[in-house]
């Protein structure tokens, strides 16, 4: 009886909604959109299409689900943090916890040391920057983990922006910004300017990424470095005369990181929102 008992809890762990998600998560890093079917899900989790469509009405949406759990791991403030600009300590720490949690199935060493890098030392006090570069940064990581995410994120903030994902974000970003001075009647421009740039930017990113064959091999760094190599001396193979600024920077782009050149990205924007802010 204890037996049965023990295997019957396991089979209600392994066909929870929760489990389902991780699953679908498992199979998007893996292999992209095409790897998430009901035939992978059944043959992962050992069950049938009828135990897994008890748990989610249908494929898009657990793959909206699989999306929204992502998210909820790479903000660093919840949404739902009492309402402050900073959130509550109790919000910081799910948050923390999520990050820990995904983490913990990524199976990676960094992970959890970018999340305490893009975390740090959050509270009320932190400053409104900090705070935009902490959100900024948990998108670009988590787009650069899942390379499925990005396309995911365009998606739902162009034909769905009322689900749960773009709300999120937009939250997220907004309040900070809000905090900066931005005046009431600018804060949706100002919001979405940001977050299309960091959309578009990891989107850019995740894209390079998958055009790897196998996604993201070991030696994707090596793959890069030649890629940037072959650019940087195309760049310096044009006509200097016709081509005097590509010239000068074709050194900078080979030399350029990814993560570095995105956040200054971020802080051109801040900087532009700091310098129109009334005085």
């Amino acid at each position: 009886m204890v037996m049965r008992t023990r295997q019957s809890q396991r089979r209600r762990q392994v066909l929870s909604r929760e489990r389902i998600v991780e699953t679908a998560i498992e199979l998007l890093d893996a292999g992209g959109e095409g790897a998430l079917t009901v035939r992978a899900l059944t043959e992962r989790l050992s069950t049938g299409a009828g135990a897994i469509y008890h748990h989610v009405g249908n494929m898009n949406e657990l793959g909206q689900a699989a999306t929204e759990t992502v998210i909820a791991d790479a903000l660093p403030w919840p949404v739902a943090s009492g309402g402050g600009a900073g959130g509550s300590g109790g919000a910081e720490e799910a948050g923390e916890t999520g990050k820990a949690g995904r983490a913990g199935r990524a199976g990676k060493a960094g992970e959890s040391g970018r999340a305490g890098e893009v975390g740090g030392s959050r509270g009320p006090r932190e400053r409104p920057e900090d705070r935009i570069r902490a959100v900024a940064l948990g998108l670009y990581d988590a787009a650069t983990e899942h390379s499925w995410l990005a396309s995911r994120l365009a998606a739902q903030l162009t034909r769905e922006p009322w689900g749960a994902v773009t709300p999120r974000i937009f939250e997220s970003m907004g309040r900070p910004l809000r905090d900066l001075g931005v005046p009431r009647g600018d804060w949706f421009t100002t919001t979405s300017t940001l977050v299309h740039y960091v959309l578009g930017a990891t989107s850019q990113n995740a894209q390079a990424a998958d055009d790897v064959p196998g996604g993201a091999p070991p030696d994707t760094e090596e793959v890069r470095a030649a890629f940037l190599d072959t650019a940087s001396r195309a760049w310096r193979d044009l006509d200097p005369e016709e081509y005097p600024f590509l010239h000068d920077i074709a050194d900078q782009m080979r030399a350029h990181e990814d993560r570095a050149q995105f956040l200054a990205g971020v802080d051109l924007i801040l900087a532009g929102v700091t310098a129109s802010r009334p005085r």
